[in-house]
């Protein structure tokens, strides 16, 4: 494995995170906490000692699945990424969105991060993930309706009483990590990266290199489009938010796999699966520190892992940039 500091911070994690939204089940069509707990069990044993969740995934399934997966491992071995700012049991702050919880009963989604919210969800997060620290605590998307600084001065009250070690962010722009910067030092941000969804490369990657902040790629994979096992008429269980997803419409879904086509030799001379050359490529693109990738059963999570066995020359990375550039 691959292993990457976040940031200037001291906190070490591996370039091949474990990313824990499918594991919750939540949008992803039901879970299998067994499945899931051997699946981060078995990422570990690779060498994936960084896991990312968020109390959302599942309203806390996903973040409990943690807890027990890391059971009996040292707590310095793992590091645990977790989010805070997606509220499903408080009605305040901006209106997210309409969704289901895992019983498939109806649920409002907000965007909160004011001050007691957080220390609350802070309380409840480390309940369920079993730890008295959080490794990187990250807001889940912006709130509008709370002052950005109130926000940063509750994860800065987190990080002095040592729940928190360090802060990070998902989803904020340029500006709203500068505003961010006046009250707390930010070590990262998580934002979406894959090679057909590069929209973060215009402000974003510039910012954070210029200013020493890591990116956490979420979605590198494109929920599993860029494995090359999606194509048209595949069917989608019942509550997987994939099946409205403007990237799984068929004209995309083809254009993609033409692309995958393209690189699918580079990936056979290295004996590797597309999913593993597109993980490998991500890692070595300009300013991504880690790419976050899911896994539903411990088979998934060691095929991700070994992404970082692959040494792709710099041919092979010229000839798959002009091939995206061109998608």
């Amino acid at each position: 494995m691959i292993y990457r500091k976040l940031g200037n911070s001291d906190l070490e994690v591996s370039a091949i995170t474990f990313g824990a939204w499918a594991a919750g089940g939540w949008m992803w069509g039901s879970t299998d906490r067994n499945e899931a707990v051997e699946a981060i069990k078995a990422s570990y044993e690779m060498g994936v000692t960084s896991i990312d969740t968020a109390p959302i995934y599942g309203q806390g399934t996903s973040e409990e699945i943690v807890g027990e997966a890391i059971k009996g491992i040292s707590r310095d071995k793992v590091q645990i990424l977790t989010k805070f700012g997606m509220r499903w049991d408080l009605a305040k702050g901006d209106f997210a969105m309409h969704s289901k919880n895992n019983d498939g009963k109806d649920i409002d989604v907000y965007k909160y991060a004011g001050k007691e919210s957080i220390i609350y969800e802070c309380e409840q997060s480390l309940q369920r993930l079993g730890t008295d620290y959080i490794d990187l605590y990250q807001i889940h998307w912006p709130d509008s309706t709370t002052p950005i600084d109130e926000t940063f001065e509750a994860v800065s009250k987190l990080i002095e009483q040592g729940k928190v070690r360090f802060a990070g962010v998902c989803n904020y722009n340029t500006q709203q990590m500068a505003e961010a910067e006046k009250t707390l030092k930010l070590v990262s941000n998580q934002i979406p990266f894959s090679m057909v969804n590069r929209g973060v490369e215009k402000e974003t990657v510039p910012y954070c290199i210029e200013n020493s902040k890591s990116i956490l790629a979420y979605s590198p994979l494109e929920r599993g489009l860029l494995t090359g096992k999606i194509h048209n008429g595949y069917q989608f269980q019942e509550g997987d938010h994939r099946a409205s997803h403007k990237h799984f419409q068929p004209e995309f879904i083809e254009r993609t796999n033409a692309l995958l086509d393209q690189i699918k030799p580079i990936a056979e001379v290295h004996n590797a699966t597309l999913g593993q050359l597109v993980l490998r490529w991500t890692i070595e693109r300009p300013g991504i520190t880690v790419a976050l990738a899911g896994a539903r059963n411990a088979e998934q999570a060691v095929q991700n892992a070994k992404a970082v066995e692959i040494t792709l020359s710099k041919e092979e990375i010229n000839t798959i940039n002009e091939l995206v550039n061109n998608f």
